[in-house]
């Protein structure tokens, strides 16, 4: 047996020549050949006289896909004479640098490249395995994913200050960043670094008296970015580089500023002192700005520009994105670069296996022809985690392990989405009788797979909160997020451009009551398919188990998953039937509806004792991100330390709810009413507090008070829990100046936003796009619609900020007026409500 190499003879050919010796033996003679004429990465091979080969591609890449695709041919005994080339050009997968918890004193995302905190990293028989698993998947791109990567990996002059690992580590960072790329290289994969702006090192930061994360550049900040990049990119010269302009970072003119004066005029010096006559590929997010008004200047400065945006948000919806989100994917597709998907965070997958082949394929051709995407960006189904999964089991299990057949799953469409349904059930099926031993098994698995993998996209586009990672769905929802989410800040982007045409809960209520057509998807309707979806693959994957005959293990895992699918989706159900329950009552005032919402509620509270005892042995938690940013259904971490993230943790709390709902039947029963008693309400305590300096006045909040310095709009109505209060009031119609207080206790800062979307009115914080905005807190209200004002302004919410004792500055992010309405103590207990001022 031979292998003739003509025309290259770079690491990837000879790469691609030591993989098919390995899995051909001596079983042909084959010919590899650069020829022009092929697609990029494509490859034809053509069987000549017996046992001879030839392996034709105009490139490396191709040679190296076309030999895989020879020796699995070659192993199967399956006919060689084949040609082939991949329909998205970029095709890759995530690894995040990131944690599960935020490290103390700093803030999401800034994890320094150390021995402790990402042992993988410097693990070169990891490197080697898990490279060869992606480039076995035909993926052409590795994406690393970090806060500010650049004071790991190269040290910048004049900063040497920055640098966040000791020497020893900094050197072993240089050297093993240097052998992953390489190694990536040899297998066909380009390596591309992501990082968020505006963040910065923590030792440079602290040299400079500056926040890590800042809402606008600095000259410092600039200066040492600029170089940084400089540095990186002189150090590294074929490593891709994907800037996150949002985050902490905000206004398009600074975003703007960033990416053109900053990044890439620092990517263009490191070509200088790197030798490059080419541009290194750069990737962009589209997350958290609108590089609709920032490209054009961009590609003034830099040519070779690719462009990212999320598919589904941070979950997976539907395979029919539309609306708002739709359009910023054409807008980025029609620029004339490469458009990337970005298929990102599975909040409501997690932490459960996906392997419903059949919605993955919908998604990637709705990638390609509802967004013109040419590449995907892939996550793991447990990111914050990486490399373990979330399984309870020793060893732990690995994610490319456990999740073969998601990876596999995404990685074949983005080759080739449009396999027919024969052919590619027959293929999972053959893949499936490899892993578990039996064709009738991997049969029965492919359909519990593909069913159970209906029910997550529906549950969440129908009736969550936020496709985003502010809410782990397999936690389940309280009652009252899904009869009045106004109240936890919902994402309208979920239902108007993450899910088909349909109605929300309140809608279909609205409509049912008033006798009016109903459009699109209903909640009775996903109910019901979310109930047979996960039924079907509940009695498939029993059908299974008699024909399993390896990995039996890994079966009753998946086959728990499947049960676990179902315990959730019937605890939706039932909770979303309770909550058509109370909101039929709202019109019809009829005793009988909250009783038949008791019903509901107490079944889906069966339910989800029943997800509880399927989870307790098998998952460590339920999601990965386990700090303050998770808030549905409840706060996911507190005081810096995990909270709530598993189903066991939260079986009190609807209990409690459950009781709560009986005391409320019954005081309607009795002849109470639903309506809140006011006159037992208290007002929350003052907290000692003064103004520093002469920005902002006091003033006691109570009717009449104007709101405003320089405005007569006066208070008419005011919850009794503020009433009496001291507030701060600035002038409304000029630019807020940062206010400074003196306190002697830890305190709430109460901050009233109007309720509306005028540009004249500032917004709460945003967790969909500000991973830090929960620093404070204060990202949902604590008290709707608490003051009603003369003048026809939007009534206001309360939100609390948490502050320390001392003196602090409040800067609060954004432009528009807004009104400060006490201050009080953080040990108030502060009980959520709507005070139905204003409306």
């Amino acid at each position: 047996m031979s292998i003739v190499v003509e025309g290259s003879s770079s690491p990837r050919v000879r790469y691609a020549a030591e993989r098919l010796k390995v899995a051909i033996g001596d079983k042909l003679n084959v010919t590899l050949r650069i020829a022009p004429g092929l697609a990029r990465e494509g490859y034809r091979i053509e069987s000549r006289e017996p046992k001879h080969v030839l392996l034709t591609a105009s490139d490396d890449s191709g040679l190296l896909y076309g030999a895989l695709d020879l020796a699995r041919r070659a192993q199967n005994d399956q006919p060689l004479a084949t040609h082939d080339a991949p329909v998205f050009t970029l095709r890759g997968a995530v690894i995040g640098l990131q944690k599960t918890f935020i490290l103390p004193g700093r803030k999401v995302y800034e994890y320094p490249y150390t021995p402790e905190l990402f042992p993988f990293f410097y693990d070169k028989s990891f490197w080697s395995e898990y490279l060869d698993y992606v480039c076995d998947q035909r993926m052409n791109v590795l994406f690393l994913w970090n806060g500010h990567p650049f004071s790991s990996l190269v040290k910048v002059p004049g900063y040497e200050y920055a640098l966040e690992v000791t020497e020893d580590v900094f050197r072993h960072n240089v050297e093993m960043f240097h052998h992953i790329t390489k190694e990536a290289d040899r297998r066909g994969v380009w390596v591309v670094q992501n990082f968020y702006s505006l963040l910065l090192p923590k030792p440079f930061a602290d040299h400079h008296g500056l926040q890590t994360q800042l809402t606008a550049p600095t000259p410092e900040s600039s200066d040492y970015t600029r170089k940084a990049l400089t540095e990186f990119v002189k150090e590294y010269p074929h490593v891709g580089i994907m800037p996150c302009l949002g985050e902490a970072l905000q206004g398009i003119d600074n975003q703007r500023y960033w990416l053109c004066d900053v990044i890439l005029s620092g990517i263009k010096d490191g070509m200088k002192l790197a030798g490059l006559t080419e541009e290194p590929p750069v990737v962009i997010r589209t997350h958290a700005t609108d590089l609709r008004k920032i490209m054009p200047d961009a590609l003034k400065v830099y040519k070779n520009l690719y462009t990212e945006a999320k598919f589904n948000g941070e979950s997976l919806t539907t395979h029919e994105p539309r609306g708002v989100r739709q359009q910023v994917h054409l807008a980025m597709s029609t620029l004339g670069s490469t458009h990337v998907s970005n298929v990102h965070i599975l909040a409501n997958l997690e932490p459960f296996r996906y392997g419903a082949q059949r919605f993955i394929q919908k998604c990637v051709q709705a990638s390609r022809d509802r967004l013109g995407c040419k590449g995907l960006h892939l996550y793991p189904l447990a990111y914050w985690a990486w490399p373990d999964a979330p399984d309870i089991a020793s060893p732990p299990l690995k994610q490319i392990d456990r999740d073969w057949m998601w990876y596999e799953a995404w990685a074949r469409y983005a080759w080739n989405p449009d396999h027919d349904p024969a052919s590619d059930r027959a293929y999972w099926t053959s893949r499936l009788t490899t892993v578990y031993g039996s064709p009738n098994a991997a049969e029965h698995i492919l359909d519990a797979l593909n069913d159970a993998g209906e029910c997550a996209p529906r549950i969440l586009r129908r009736f969550g909160i936020t496709e985003g990672n502010r809410q782990t769905m397999a936690l389940g929802m309280l009652l009252d997020q899904l009869v009045d989410p106004s109240k936890y800040r919902p994402f309208e982007e979920l239902w108007e451009s993450q899910s088909p045409p349909g109605e929300r809960l309140q809608e279909y209520a609205e409509r049912t009551w008033k006798n009016l057509p109903h459009d699109g998807e209903t909640p009775p309707q996903i109910v019901a398919e979310i109930i047979a979806f996960s039924d079907k693959a509940v009695k498939a994957i029993d059908q299974a188990s008699a024909f399993v005959t390896r990995n039996r293990e890994e079966f009753e895992r998946v086959r728990n998953d499947v049960y676990c699918i179902q315990a959730m989706s019937l605890n939706y159900a039932e909770k979303a039937n309770a909550a058509l329950c109370v909101l039929r009552y709202g019109y019809s005032k009829d005793v009988k509806d909250m009783r038949q919402a008791r019903e509901h509620l107490a079944k889906s509270l069966e339910h989800y004792r029943a997800l509880a005892k399927l989870t307790d042995k098998a998952y460590h938690f339920a999601n990965t991100m386990q700090t303050s940013q998770r808030r549905i259904p409840v706060a996911g971490g507190m005081d810096g330390q995990p909270a709530n993230y598993h189903w066991r943790q939260l079986v009190s709390l609807y209990e409690t709810e459950l009781e709560e709902f009986d005391d409320r039947v019954k005081r309607i029963e009795s002849g109470k009413g639903d309506d809140i008693d006011e006159t037992g309400i208290k007002r929350w305590p003052k907290a000692s507090m003064q103004v520093v300096g002469d920005v902002g006045e006091m003033y006691e909040v109570q009717f009449g008070a104007a709101v405003f310095a320089d405005q007569e709009n006066a208070i008419r109505s005011v919850a009794p829990e503020i009433a009496g209060l001291t507030g701060i009031r600035f002038a409304k119609d000029r630019p807020y100046a940062p206010v400074e207080i003196e306190v002697a206790e830890p305190v709430y800062v109460l901050v009233g936003y109007f309720k509306s979307k005028d540009a004249a009115w500032r917004q709460p914080p945003d967790l969909e796009t500000d991973a830090d905005a929960e620093d404070l807190g204060g990202t949902e209200p604590v008290l709707q619609n608490a003051i009603a004002i003369d003048g026809k302004l939007p009534p206001l919410d309360i939100y609390a900020l948490r502050y320390n004792a001392g003196r602090q500055k409040l800067e609060l992010r954004g432009e528009g007026a807004f009104v400060i309405v006490g201050v009080v103590p953080q040990s108030a207990a502060l009980k959520k409500r709507d005070a139905g001022r204003g409306v």
